[in-house]
């Protein structure tokens, strides 16, 4: 072997400039060794080849033709051999052995060629020609290769490496080879799509949940579509910014959607065209939410870090899902399993949050993620703007006369953990927990029997939430799923009376388990779903005073048992879209049995016309009512409880709507009229703070309505003008008013909003108009009767026309490959508009009655910052 030392060749180009014939020498003293010395490793080294040539040589000469072997074989053994013989020609075997099984020289003829010998009978034998394949597998959305990636061939299967390359032999080229990957569809392909000189990719799509097809895309921004059952569905992957809002509060974000509001500005007191918040049908990965707001009901208490994906229903419901007699509220957190550790850690001027995904191997990931308030490190305007929103008319803001509210402290905080584990291609798991805490508390000071007394008050407000999750995918057509949940809520206050010695303890709590079965099926043109559902609900309500003793313990338990089917039509040549559904509910405390058609038609006429028709039936067993305006110290009134078919009746409603919608160049008109009919609410349960307030009488609502949308989309820029009209009216048989407005009846609800989104630039602003809400004022000159206020007729008055005007503003901030910052700021209520929500009366010493108002957020901005990484 001819070596060359480099470093003498260096070493000579360092020298003093010599003549050429001195370079010329100086070149011979350093290589000449070197190429005599080897030499004799040279003519070693040529025997070698020419030995073994002429040995191959005379091995060629010993060999025979293939078609020669398989006649001798075809004699011997009986059998018949298909092939073609032009691919046999010029191919040459060592004879085998005679004395060889017809099983050992197929095989042994396998291993010289590039044929496969496959039995197709006793007597047949298939000569397929064989290749060897390679290519590349990558994830289609990350454009990143797939490590572990399974290829399957008929006869061998081989994995990808760290690039996503992989080889694999002996595959026919008509043959079906399979890739699969765990979290993507598998797909199938031709053996000659691999051909070994083209090593072609093949690009995997990540595996999702089957959605309903979206029709209208950027609804109102980017990240909200409706899909063609009347749905609106948010995105937070590709979520723009809508005003005031700097992070994805779920339940927020739905209230800019038409026909969605809240009459007193918070998450938990959403109205779904014109229903109570009670009666809306609140969803985490399937676990039903009997709490959804932190700092009782400013922020959603659902952190928009896990949720990604949100379904809101006002009609139309699908046949799986119960309750929610004015709407469902889905929320969907990531089902992927990532690859890749992420995460990220933000903060605001409300509270600081942290999410985390880490994967355990190719099939599981864990995510993890907390939220907690900030105040107890740094007490901001904000946060002190939010706590007098609470607390404002309430006994923690002001007290008696000579009690003193000192050591007043909010706290909150949330966690969720999630594992998703993939327990092969058709089988997944996923388990789900949640945990939410609101905790209030303040001293009372004042002076008993000439003695400083100090007691403390407390209101705490938690939800426990777990969830289980597992789906078989049988085949390409038919999924089974099977989930099961425990939800769990408690409210607890303990009002301290520090001048007369008196503890008042008031218990809220609600206790249920689901189990529900789904079978998907597809069918042509349909996809069918049939399943059964089985729902235990228990709520308990405690009054507990200590002095005088009085203790109330109230305590119902019911069962419920559904079967449902659901069909799904969809025919994309004649832009129908059909799906009509069932749901057959028993109640086995009350032996009450419903049927419950559901029914959602959407016809597409052309390219941009469409016209839509929802229509429903539901019920629901819980309600949440209001006993005394001053119960758990005024902050959250409200408790759940459950039907008992007598002071608390079961909910009925049913609904029909009809729409159309046009798109044409980036503008969008959507315009839906609807009809609702509720029976089953109660007095307490529709927030009376006036007249009424302490009547406790069955009746029900009834509205008539039409949402209305004009939106135009830019290149950068969505501007979108909302209308919604609405005419709701209670009837209450047993009132002197038989009919009047309801409490959460908007007359007219205007929204103006627009949003610019340039590469990591977003900014938004808003205006709200709605007519304010009814309400009831003292009989002029009657104003009080019997020492009560004597009011007149029941909401025959309104307050004040409510308008804020909102902005929002993010930039991101590219730090590295992996790493960037995204910063925030909004301004809530930008005009400082002071905008009353309710009133109530209190007739004071002198025997007048005194007005009340309770009035909304001023000018509150807030900041966030968040790194993601």
């Amino acid at each position: 072997m001819l070596k060359i030392s480099y470093s003498n060749l260096k070493y000579s180009l360092k020298e003093p400039k010599r003549s050429s014939r001195q370079v010329t020498n100086k070149w011979l003293e350093v290589l000449e060794p070197k190429i005599f010395g080897n030499l004799k490793l040279f003519f070693v080294f040529m025997f070698l080849i020419l030995f073994s040539g002429n040995s191959y040589s005379q091995r060629d000469e010993s060999r025979l033709p293939l078609m020669e072997v398989i006649e001798n074989i075809m004699k011997v053994h009986g059998v018949q051999f298909n092939y073609q013989s032009s691919s046999l020609e010029g191919v040459k075997v060592v004879p085998l052995k005679e004395e060889s099984s017809l099983p050992k020289k197929l095989e042994n003829l396998q291993h010289q060629t590039s044929f496969r010998f496959s039995r197709v009978g006793s007597k047949i034998i298939s000569v397929i020609k064989t290749t060897k394949i390679c290519g590349f597998v990558w994830d289609k959305y990350m454009n990143a290769p797939l490590e572990g990636a399974t290829i399957q061939a008929e006869h061998g299967y081989t994995v990808s490496n760290e690039k996503g390359y992989f080889e694999l032999n002996n595959v026919a080229f008509n043959e079906e080879v399979e890739v699969r990957f765990v979290g993507f569809k598998p797909s199938k392909v031709v053996g000659n799509f691999f051909a070994e000189k083209s090593c072609k990719s093949l690009y995997l799509e990540e595996e999702v949940e089957v959605v309903t097809p979206v029709v209208i895309k950027g609804y109102l921004v980017n990240g909200i579509d409706k899909s063609s059952d009347g749905s609106l569905v948010i995105d937070f992957s590709r979520f723009a910014t809508l005003p005031g809002l700097i992070e994805a509060d779920v339940l927020q974000t739905i209230q800019a959607l038409p026909g969605i509001q809240s009459t007193d500005e918070t998450v938990s007191n959403i109205n779904i065209r014109g229903g109570s918040h009670d009666q809306n049908l609140i969803l985490w990965d399937g676990i039903k939410m009997y709490q959804s707001g932190h700092f009782f009901g400013l922020i959603s208490s659902f952190n928009p870090q896990v949720t990604k994906r949100v379904s809101v229903v006002t009609n139309g419901t699908d046949a799986s899902f119960t309750d929610g007699v004015s709407g469902t509220i889905q929320m969907m957190t990531d089902r992927k399993i990532q690859r890749e550790f992420k995460g990220n850690i933000g903060v605001n001027f409300i509270s600081a949050d942290a999410f985390l995904d880490v994967p355990l191997g190719q099939r599981s990931s864990i995510q993890l993620a907390g939220r907690k308030s900030i105040n107890d490190w740094l007490q901001t305007p904000t946060y002190d703007r939010y706590f007098e929103r609470v607390t404002q008319l309430t006994e923690i803001a002001s007290n008696e006369e000579n009690v003193i509210n000192s050591n007043q402290d909010f706290d909150f905080y949330d966690t969720s953990a999630r594992w998703l584990y993939n327990i092969s291609d058709k089988d997944k798991l996923r388990v789900n927990f949640l945990w939410v805490h609101n905790d209030l508390s303040f001293n009372e000071t004042a002076k008993v029997t000439g003695i400083l007394t100090t007691r403390e008050s407390i209101l705490n407000q938690n939800s426990l939430a777990g969830g289980i999750n597992y789906s078989r995918q049988w085949n390409d057509d038919l999924l089974t799923e099977l989930s099961i949940y425990e939800t769990d809520y408690k409210l607890k206050a303990i009002n301290a009376n520090v001048r007369e010695q008196q503890r008042f303890l008031q218990e809220n709590i609600v206790s249920e388990t689901g189990v529900k079965l789904n079978n998907f099926y597809h069918l042509n043109d349909w996809r069918l779903n049939a399943g059964y559902q089985f729902i235990e609900t228990k709520i308990t309500n405690l009054n507990d005073i200590d002095d005088p003793r009085f203790v109330r313990l109230k305590s119902l338990v019911t069962r419920e048992n559904a079967l449902f089917f659901q069909g799904d039509y969809r025919n994309e040549t004649t832009g129908l879209s059909i799906k009509p559904g069932v749901r057959l509910s028993h109640i086995e405390k009350f032996k009450k049995t419903f049927i419950e058609p559901r029914l959602s038609i959407r016809q597409q006429f052309n390219e941009h016309f469409q016209v839509e028709l929802l229509g429903e039936f539901k019920h629901q067993n819980t309600t949440k009512t209001v006993n005394f305006q001053n119960d758990f110290l005024g902050v959250e009134k409200r408790r759940w409880e459950l039907a008992d078919m007598d002071a608390v009746p079961i909910i009925k409603s049913k609904q029909i709507s009809l729409g159309g919608a046009y798109s044409n160049r980036g503008w969008l008109v959507d315009v839906e009229g609807y009809y609702k009919d509720v029976h089953g609410i109660t007095t307490q349960s529709q927030e009376f703070t006036t007249k009424y307030e302490f009547e406790k009488e069955e009746g029900s609502y009834h509205i008539l309505g039409f949402d209305c949308l004009l939106r135009k989309q830019f290149k950068n820029l969505n501007t979108w003008l909302s209308y919604s009209f609405m005419k709701n009216n209670y009837r209450f048989g047993t009132l002197p008013e038989f009919e009047f407005a309801s409490n959460f009846d908007s007359t007219h609800a205007l929204t103006f909003g627009t949003a610019y989104t340039k590469d990591d630039l977003k900014l938004s602003l808003g205006f709200n108009y709605r007519t304010g809400k009814p309400t009831s004022v003292p009989l002029i000159g009657e104003e009080v009767s019997n020492n009560i206020v004597n009011y007149d007729d029941a909401n025959s008055i309104r307050v004040s026309d409510y308008m804020r005007a909102d902005a929002s503003a993010t930039y991101n901030v590219r730090i590295s490959k992996g790493c960037r910052t995204e910063i925030g700021t909004s301004i809530w209520n930008l005009l400082d508009k002071k905008n009353k929500i309710s009133n109530y009366y209190q007739i004071n010493s002198q025997g007048i009655p005194n007005k009340f108002s309770k009035f909304s957020l001023g000018t509150t901005l807030n900041l966030m910052v968040r790194v993601h990484f």
